[in-house]
């Protein structure tokens, strides 16, 4: 089985940028290649057309190859939901809760077995891996448990290109340390380093290149220089050093950064907009005056709401939307905005029965029983027709509330399958189901363009793409820069 392995001296040393930015260099060359990561802990994910849940990072890596994600190149996926507590996600579908402690007695032998079946399904249908790390390889202390990085490169007898980010200091320690950690058949696979997100002139850095060759034997195959673009990071760490690179835009949009977001990858689309001027708000944070708030999705609603009601975020969106602000909630956010959250199993941790915001006349039961789909529908609003897709992962089912408060007609189905979202006639509030809906370009536009009527601006076209083509050429540039400054002659297979 051929393969290539990127692993890092540290998370967020830019190994799932390099690894799609090699896998789409490698289809460019005419190779099939597919991504893997054999087991990923992240709360962004992507539902497969088979209906099973993967990493996020993944379906951008197997986009990047020009292939369709499927649940083999992420067979294990992790997410955390507080308390010390992940759900499994194996094979695509969730298979229970467990603790940091009990998930090496319960699931590493099952894991190995998911794992090393993935790959030879995937052998059987690819020329070539690129396979990709989690955190350190060289974690001592969980190196007897680790199911992701150099076990998977000797299983595979890949070539391994160890990652450093540069930007964070200390890199030439981290490189050496590491090195200095792994067994020698683990540091016989490592045929190249890569210096990422380097700012600087590369002359300066010559010297210290030379020095680490000679030090540990090992080519440095490239200097990977800061990349601007913005590529979807596998948890939401990255929001707390994520910075726009637009100072102010004709809208203002703003993301409440609950403690357990999911998925935040859906706000992409409205971050390339030239218009919008995406933030992050922390429930301890003002609010403000955006143009809309936007409740995104939670791995735990029930815990993330009541953060936003400790905080007194919850009484600020209310306030904001009696004065005639635009809310809009995805997901755990559409289940926020109703009127109560039960939870009568205890899914995501302490059975009860929670108030919601109160802005949509929904009621939501949190199960066990996990929805993961594709989904194709049409629009009602904010235009009739629009063809929308997106996918849904939630343990809620809502409901729509018949309340003497809640008149006739008051709220309308967003989509022509009315299970997928709600809005109220002001269409101030928005409620739906549908991860990726931004993606839609049309839709997206026309959902813009009543906040932009709403300011006295003039509305934008509708007539664009889908956000997939905007991420194409991301991923084009990515590629090119990449291929620019790394050599891979040297870890290919013959």
């Amino acid at each position: 089985m051929k393969a290539i392995m990127v692993v890092g001296t540290t998370s967020h040393a830019g190994k799932s940028l390099l690894s799609a930015a090699i896998c789409r260099i490698l289809a460019r060359r005419g190779w099939r290649v597919a991504p893997f990561k054999g087991q990923n802990m992240a709360l962004n994910s992507y539902v497969t057309t088979s209906g099973g849940e993967i990493g996020y990072a993944q379906a951008v890596q197997a986009w990047a190859a020009g292939v369709t994600p499927t649940v083999d190149m992420n067979p294990i996926l992790l997410k955390p939901q507080g308390n010390m507590t992940s759900q499994v996600i194996l094979k695509g579908k969730a298979v229970g809760r467990v603790s940091a402690t009990d998930y090496y007695e319960q699931y590493f032998e099952v894991g190995w077995q998911a794992i090393t079946e993935s790959l030879q399904h995937l052998a059987a249908d690819f020329d070539l891996l690129v396979c990709e790390g989690a955190g350190s390889p060289a974690e001592i202390n969980l190196k007897h448990r680790d199911l992701t990085n150099m076990r998977v490169a000797k299983h595979l007898n890949a070539s391994t290109l160890l990652v450093v980010d540069i930007d964070r200091g200390g890199a030439f320690a981290h490189v050496v340390g590491t090195l200095e950690l792994l067994e020698p058949e683990e540091r016989a696979l490592i045929r190249g380093i890569v210096i990422n997100k380097f700012r600087g002139q590369r002359s300066l850095l010559d010297s210290g290149i030379q020095w680490l060759e000679e030090r540990t034997g090992i080519p440095v195959l490239g200097v990977i220089p800061w990349i601007e673009e913005v590529f979807p990071a596998e948890d939401s760490l990255d929001l707390l050093e994520r910075k726009s690179h637009k100072e102010q835009g004709e809208l203002e949009i703003a993301v409440i950064r609950l403690p357990r977001i999911s998925n935040f990858t859906d706000f992409d689309p409205l971050e390339a907009e030239p218009s919008v001027l995406l933030k992050y708000v922390s429930p301890k944070q003002d609010l403000g005056h955006p143009d809309a708030v936007i409740i995104p999705g939670s791995k735990t609603t029930i815990a993330d709401l009541l953060i936003l009601q400790r905080t007194g975020m919850a009484e600020a969106i209310q306030q904001y939307a009696a004065a005639g602000g635009t809310v809009l909630g995805i997901c755990g956010g559409f289940q926020m905005l109703g009127k109560f959250l039960a939870d009568p199993e205890g899914v995501e941790g302490e059975a009860g029965r929670f108030k919601g915001l109160s802005l949509l006349p929904i009621q939501t039961v949190i199960t066990g029983q996990k929805i993961a789909r594709q989904r194709q529908v049409v629009s009602n609003f904010p235009q009739v027709g629009l063809p929308v897709a997106g996918y849904e992962i939630h343990q809620g089912r809502s409901r729509l509330v018949e309340s003497p408060d809640t008149a006739p007609n008051t709220y309308q189905a967003l989509f022509d399958d009315s299970s997928l979202g709600l809005v109220d006639n002001y269409q101030s509030v928005w409620g739906t189901y549908l991860h990726g809906i931004f993606d839609n370009g049309a839709w997206r536009r026309a959902w813009l363009n009543r906040l932009r009527q709403q300011r006295g601006l003039k509305s934008l076209p509708t007539g664009v793409s889908n956000y997939r083509k905007q991420r194409e050429m991301v991923l084009n540039t990515l590629a090119a820069i990449v291929e620019a400054n790394l050599d891979l002659t040297k870890i290919l297979p013959s």
